[in-house]
């Protein structure tokens, strides 16, 4: 079992920044759609609908990008943009390395090169950029109801076990909540690993 669970929607630019920073840890990664588990548990998108949140978002934002020295840019499609077809196109590919190309892929797409995500085609022609095996068969899966089901299930899944927002880890049974959480998520990695020596 991966020592850490990550559990992330793509329109969050913090999933994106804490995926930055996550390079040399082992993953499993769970991708979910963010709104449609804040309804499951009570939780509101309060960068969204709070102006006052949202402007301070925007300048956090850059606070972290220039203390981690990775580039970053706000998405100008993020309306337009189908977050469930990008879940759907990653939970189609076993987790593992694939996965985790796709992932890093995708959030680059996302947040550095501000891909618009118009069509399956556009999604694969990434996915394959990124050297992604067997991309080109996702173009009919991601729309699939096969995967609009797991996509479901990816969601009560995280709802069940607690997440309410996007990035959320867990390492064990402990959850951390959020990209500037990570020295928590450190910490119990490490207690862990003495734990077991």
């Amino acid at each position: 079992m991966a020592a850490v669970a990550f559990h992330f929607d793509y329109r969050s630019p913090y999933s994106y920044l804490a995926l930055t920073q996550l390079g040399d840890l082992d993953l499993t990664l769970h991708p979910f759609d963010v709104l449609d588990v804040m309804k499951r548990v009570g939780n509101s998108p309060t960068t969204i609908i709070c102006k006052a949140k949202g402007d301070y978002a925007g300048k956090d934002l850059a606070r972290w990008t220039q203390r981690y020295g990775v580039p970053f840019s706000g998405n100008p499609h993020m309306r337009t943009i189908d977050g469930r077809r990008l879940v759907r196109a990653t939970l189609a590919i076993p987790d593992g390395p694939e996965r985790r190309k796709a992932v890093v892929a995708l959030f680059k797409a996302m947040w550095v090169d501000n891909a618009a995500f118009a069509s399956p085609a556009e999604i694969v022609s990434i996915l394959e950029a990124a050297g992604v095996a067997d991309a080109a068969a996702l173009a009919d899966q991601m729309d699939s109801a096969e995967m609009e089901a797991a996509l479901e299930a990816a969601n009560a899944a995280a709802a069940e076990r607690g997440v309410f927002g996007s990035p959320t880890f867990f390492v064990g049974d402990a959850m951390f909540f959020g990209n500037d959480r990570l020295d928590f998520l450190r910490e119990a990695l490490n207690a862990k690993t003495a734990a077991a020596a």
